[in-house]
């Protein structure tokens, strides 16, 4: 399977329909996509990729190798609630607490923070492009992620370290994301990275010519009413190399109330009666404006046919 590639040089140009059509196909049928040209410097992209790998080398991956969750695969123990990860999470907004993170070089936090700053940006010009797909007013995905300080955006950083018996271990188990949209700064050369699609499995390739990769989340799925559903994923361990990962998570803040876009609602809570008297005198018309003045009705306001 070829994964969708979304170009966003093409937004601004002839092609932007093609391309809104292109994102559109991809949130429906896939849950995930790449894009490409997206605004964000290659050489910072490099340069963070090259400080978290140095920061997992010097600081935790002689750790890792003697942790417990190591220990337990040398010892044949069950490894099926165990994830094989060194991670952290760094909190970006609406408070950080990146100087808090031990061991983490200025470098490091200038980079990261300079990082993230570009990527919000391309979050929320998604959050845009899905609104608009979704026939809504285009901050509303951003409107509804607010909450009292703005969305939530954190990062997971993880490495997957090279594993001595990949079969008995997942690098990270079976699940769909919780949050909004998540953007993904993922090796270039090891592998590892599953989403399940149509029944099966679908490797996603390390990620090259400055992609980012993209895939969207249960709260996206709430606020679409379903048409846009969270993906099932998964990272495999690797026997021959150790795999980076830097997934940035665009979620809702913690107190923002999430629910489908009225807009996007079939209407509910009526008569099937009522409805067959509205169908009546408009049976040869078109269903959409019949639908949404049974919404009306069931809100409490008139039920004219407009």
């Amino acid at each position: 399977m070829e994964i969708p590639v979304i170009d966003f040089s093409e937004f601004n140009g002839e092609n932007r329909s093609k391309m809104m059509g292109l994102l559109h196909e991809a949130c429906e049928k896939w849950g995930f996509f790449q894009v490409e040209n997206h605004g964000i410097d290659k050489e910072l992209m490099e340069k963070v990729k090259q400080l978290v790998n140095s920061h997992y080398e010097v600081n935790l991956k002689e750790s890792f190798y003697e942790s417990a969750l190591a220990k337990s695969l040398n010892n044949g123990d069950n490894t099926s609630d165990i994830d094989w990860e060194s991670t952290y999470f760094i909190w970006h907004r609406p408070k950080s607490n990146i100087n808090e993170i031990p061991n983490l070089p200025q470098d490091f936090c200038k980079s990261m923070d300079e990082y993230i700053t570009r990527l919000i940006k391309l979050a929320e010009k998604i959050s845009e492009l899905i609104s608009e797909n979704l026939g809504l007013e285009k901050d509303h995905i951003k409107d509804a992620f607010k909450g009292g300080r703005g969305p939530s955006v954190g990062t997971k950083v993880a490495k997957y370290p090279q594993c001595p018996q990949p079969e008995l271990v997942r690098g990270l188990r079976e699940h769909t994301d919780a949050g909004g949209i998540i953007l993904l700064l993922q090796d270039d050369q090891v592998p590892g990275l599953e989403f399940f699609k149509d029944g099966e499995w679908v490797e996603i390739p390390p990620s090259k010519n400055n992609r980012i990769f993209i895939n969207t989340g249960d709260q996206l799925e709430v606020l679409s009413n379903g048409r846009y559903k969270s993906a099932l994923h998964r990272v495999m361990a690797d026997k021959n190399g150790s795999r980076l990962s830097i997934a940035t998570f665009y979620n809702p803040a913690g107190d923002a109330i999430i629910s489908p876009a009225p807009k996007l609602l079939y209407p509910n809570s009526y008569s099937f009666q009522d409805y067959l008297k509205l169908y009546s005198t408009t049976k040869f018309m078109d269903k959409g404006p019949r639908f949404e003045s049974m919404k009306k009705m069931a809100n409490g306001h008139n039920g004219l046919y407009v």
